[in-house]
């Protein structure tokens, strides 16, 4: 009986290793995506916040300044929930060999994604206010670019390994200029 354990644990490793999907898959996609050229000027989001099983918990919109000068960006990002609650966030990114790096004030470290084709994936930790604690949760993002004026995002967020909830969110460039004054981004003031 212990071998026939021991060969089910075998085929469920082969099995989830066999899901798991590579930014790689994607390197032959178009059109490429390229941070600083998408996220440039004046960006508006609408996004859903799923729970594990689903079910849709909130909704939110968000506009996003972005600017770069040389190899370094900037998102000045403002959403606002159906709930009324605001946050803001400023991405700090920084293109690399392979990809980009970002930081922001609730991003725990740096994320480092890598980006194939029209597809950006990257895994990071990101402090997030829940019930009056804060939690850690990891997010295994990806951004796939449909088109030059339209991203997709999704992202499973996790805590200890487990998936607690799912952020889908549509990003569409609105114009070249940013039309804020980067007021949440004070390394760029």
């Amino acid at each position: 009986m212990g071998k026939r354990i021991n060969g089910a644990a075998l085929l469920l490793v082969i099995l989830l290793a066999g899901c798991s999907t590579s930014v790689y898959e994607y390197q032959n996609n178009q059109p490429a995506l390229m941070l600083e050229d998408f996220f440039s000027g004046h960006l508006v989001a609408h996004g859903l916040l799923k729970s594990r099983t689903g079910t849709v918990k909130r909704r939110f919109t968000a506009t996003i300044d972005a600017r770069w000068d040389g190899d370094t960006g900037w998102l000045d990002e403002s959403f606002l929930f159906d709930d009324g609650e605001q946050q803001t966030r400023c991405w700090t990114l920084t293109k690399t060999d392979q990809g980009y790096r970002g930081t922001a004030g609730d991003v725990v470290g740096v994320a480092d994604g890598v980006v194939a084709g029209n597809t950006l994936h990257w895994v990071y930790q990101l402090k997030v206010p829940v019930g009056g604690r804060e939690w850690v949760l990891t997010l295994d993002d990806w951004l796939v670019l449909v088109d030059n004026d339209t991203l997709i995002n999704t992202t499973d967020l996790k805590k200890w390994g487990f998936k607690v909830a799912e952020l889908v969110l549509s990003i569409r460039r609105e114009g070249d200029t940013p039309v804020g004054n980067f007021e949440n981004c004070p390394a760029k003031n």
